[in-house]
């Protein structure tokens, strides 16, 4: 493939013009004479982007979309493309952005260039300029289901989840059978919990692509969350026997925590690991799937060494700095005073709708969301990402940390906004007439004094479990993403000291605001503690919210299967069995562990 031409020979040019302003007199002849000049001139890519509009124009959509996926697939061939997506697909973003951008000045009219600089956007969170370019190649080539995908992914990140599968239809329309539009339309539904639809998009999906091993796992991940265990094995399992390496079934299926392995799911899963081709990916999950099977099995040795593989594959992947989170939480202390909240009294939106669960992940969160999404007054909704994009609105190049610099800025009007545009957003999410809702995000601790600030007749529910049961339980469970100080024992210590420093903090200043319960405690006397969450909440007891285990609703958490289960004690302290391979946590947590549940002293002091 020639490099493209900014000023290709004149003659060629003529050509393609006569042939442009012959179609509205002679469609067939023009077409014709269009094919030739591709037939002499191959790389004049002009030619066949000419050529699809007129095919369209005609409705041969079928005939159309061929010829722009052929210029398309010769496009990203050229040098200036090809080097662009070399140091994009490399993750140098600094270095791709000229180079396509150079790459348009040439060509302008390349839908690929468009898309990949609209993804560049992405990455750097432009997304209204991400969306432009997305929507420019779209344009350009209107059967190019990569950049509607593109659109509707990005669509689905900014919460605009009609919009998003808008976008997939039209997709869809134009490729029934497109493996990736299905796959991001299933899992949006299942986001909004339009579970009946999801299950019929799994089912085209089956259809046009049976031997897909991703898809049976996204549907055995749909059919746990809504309850149907045992349809969910066998969905893990059809993907086993499509792809016997596949750590994520693997790991799917030992994620659903109620599932024994046998030594002859040991063995595969060895041999799976031991394969020439395995990825990373695929090691990450194999290994604490494996881990999961030596501790059904009781070697306990050999449990740790597979999750200590899995942990040191991820954190090579995934690093994780455990001083960035303590200097954050030294920043709220600092920023969030007594001071501070008592020159912002009677700010913020006053609604009293939200219920915050918040916790370490596998603190029993799931089990509290549940309990009160028992109530006839609360509506369990699910781990809810729209406290976090507030947060990064206000300063998108500060992180999560960066609104501490911003808030104490806001006029009171901006802090009632912030709170009503939460509940607007949240809205969707909802789903009953009930005047209660909970937003189980674990990690909105990290945002607890701007939940105050925005929403402050708002509940906060803090959940603990034991520091080291918690610990344990977190570096022996492979996350998707967002949880990296869990896969170091020295991180997972760091990391639950600074939540109890900032916690306690919260006490101190705003005492009586957050509501306290262990996970023991819980377990031990679940009605006096359900009783004593109620109260807190200002809503009668209810005698349902003891049989939580009775409620069918979907849940999204790899705790799913226990909450559908009346309380017990199984697992509560696992974690001793591994008590020789915890000293790394046990050191980090210092003062931490010997006070619990309380905090240190000095913590409060």
């Amino acid at each position: 493939m020639a490099p493209y031409q900014s000023f290709p020979k004149p003659e060629i040019v003529s050509r393609l013009q006569a042939a442009a302003a012959r179609f509205i007199s002679e469609p067939e002849a023009a077409c014709a004479d269009i094919k030739a000049l591709i037939r002499d001139e191959p790389d004049f890519l002009p030619a066949r982007r000419v050529l699809a509009r007129l095919l369209r124009n005609r409705g041969h959509t079928s005939q159309a979309m061929l010829v722009e996926a052929e210029a398309i697939a010769l496009g990203i061939q050229r040098p200036g493309f090809a080097s662009a997506q070399e140091a994009f697909l490399s993750g140098d973003i600094a270095k791709a952005e000229p180079l396509v951008r150079n790459h348009l000045k040439q060509d302008p009219e390349d839908p690929a260039a468009a898309m990949m600089l609209g993804d560049i956007a992405a990455q750097c969170r432009a997304q209204r300029e991400a969306e432009n370019l997305y929507r420019r190649a779209i344009l350009l080539a209107p059967t190019y289901v990569e950049a509607r995908i593109a659109l509707a992914k990005l669509q689905r990140d900014t919460g605009r989840y009609i919009e998003a599968l808008d976008t997939l239809a039209q997709s869809l329309n134009i490729r029934p059978d497109h493996l990736p539009s299905l796959s991001l339309k299933a899992a949006i539904l299942v986001q909004q919990r339009r579970f009946e639809k999801a299950e019929a998009v799994f089912g085209e999906l089956h259809d046009h692509h049976p031997q897909d091993a991703r898809g049976w796992c996204n549907h055995a991940f749909l059919l746990k969350t809504i309850g149907h265990l045992g349809d969910a094995v066998t969905a893990y399992r059809q993907a086993i026997a499509i792809d016997a390496a596949n750590g994520l079934a693997w790991w799917g299926l030992a994620n659903l925590k109620t599932v024994h392995f046998n030594a002859d799911d040991v063995a595969a899963m060895r041999d799976a690991l031991n394969g020439a081709s395995v990825t990373s990916e695929q090691r990450v999950h194999l290994s604490y799937a494996l881990g999961k099977a030596l501790d059904d099995l009781g070697d306990s040795a050999g449990a740790f060494a597979a999750y200590s593989q899995g942990a040191r594959q991820r954190l090579l992947e995934t690093p994780h700095d455990p001083l960035k989170n303590e200097q954050h939480v030294s920043k709220v202390l600092a920023t969030c005073t007594a001071d501070f909240f008592e020159a912002r009294t009677g700010v913020g939106h006053q609604a009293r709708d939200p219920i915050f669960i918040v916790s370490l992940p596998r603190s029993g969160s799931t089990l509290v969301e549940q309990i009160l999404a028992s109530h006839p007054l609360i509506e369990g909704t699910e781990e809810l990402h729209d406290i976090e994009r507030i947060a990064l609105g206000l300063a998108p190049q500060g992180g999560t940390g960066g609104w501490l610099d911003v808030v104490r800025l806001l006029p009171p009007e901006k802090l009632h906004e912030l709170g009503g545009h939460y509940i607007a957003a949240t809205r969707r999410f909802r789903e009953t007439e009930r005047p209660f809702f909970t937003d189980k995000m674990p990690s909105n601790w990290v945002f607890a004094g701007l939940i105050h600030l925005i929403l402050p007749n708002a509940k906060i529910v803090d959940i603990r479990r034991h520091p080291l049961g918690c610990g344990f339980a977190n570096f022996s469970q492979h996350f998707n993403q967002g949880i990296n100080f869990s896969y170091d024992l020295e991180h997972i210590g760091r990391f639950y000291s600074a939540y109890v420093r900032q916690m306690a903090h919260f006490d101190k200043v705003l005492p009586g605001r957050i509501h306290h319960l262990t996970y023991e405690a819980l377990v031990e006397d679940t009605e006096a503690e359900v009783r004593r969450l109620l109260d807190y909440l200002e809503l009668p007891f209810e005698p349902a919210c003891l049989r939580f285990f009775e409620n069918r609703r979907a849940v999204h958490t790899p705790s799913s299967e226990q909450v559908r289960s009346p309380i017990t004690r199984d697992g509560m302290e696992r974690w001793q069995r591994y008590a020789p391979f915890l000293e790394p946590l046990k050191e980090a947590l210092g003062p931490v562990l010997t006070h619990y549940p309380k905090a240190p002293p000095s913590f409060t002091d």
